[in-house]
């Protein structure tokens, strides 16, 4: 389904629904496609932009920074040296505690495979690199 702005000559806009493109081509080259004010057969797409919903990607942007926030105010950050501290706490060589840093796929998937429990957390860096 799609959607077009429609004017016609005597400057009604209106909105209608089309099956496809191709489907809104054959009813106006039949003279289907009329103005629902004035009846008026000889109507044309109106330019429109394409609909973006932002909000929705706001919404999750601020959802992914609040995240952030939660994890960065109850967990000790260790930068690369992630994957030793975790497998020390996991191994009790440590004091137990909540962490966050860094570590490659492999190392992960090899915690992952020893029993230690890690997730990946879906940050966006902070600033950004080239």
């Amino acid at each position: 389904m799609i959607k077009y702005t429609l004017d016609c000559p005597h400057g009604h806009r209106f909105e209608s629904w089309f099956q496809s493109g191709a489907a809104y081509d054959a009813l106006h080259d039949r003279g289907l496609v009329t103005c629902p004010d004035c009846g008026a057969a000889d109507v044309i797409k109106a330019i429109m932009a394409p609909s973006v919903k932002t909000a929705r990607r706001a919404d999750v942007m601020e959802k992914l920074q609040a995240l952030r926030a939660e994890v960065e105010a109850n967990s000790d950050y260790v930068g690369p040296d992630f994957v030793k501290q975790a497998r020390a706490i996991h191994l009790g060589e440590a004091p137990e505690r909540a962490i966050y840093g860094e570590a490659k796929p492999a190392e992960a998937k090899a915690l992952l495979d020893e029993g230690v429990p890690v997730m990946p957390l879906p940050f966006i860096p902070k600033t950004k690199t080239n």
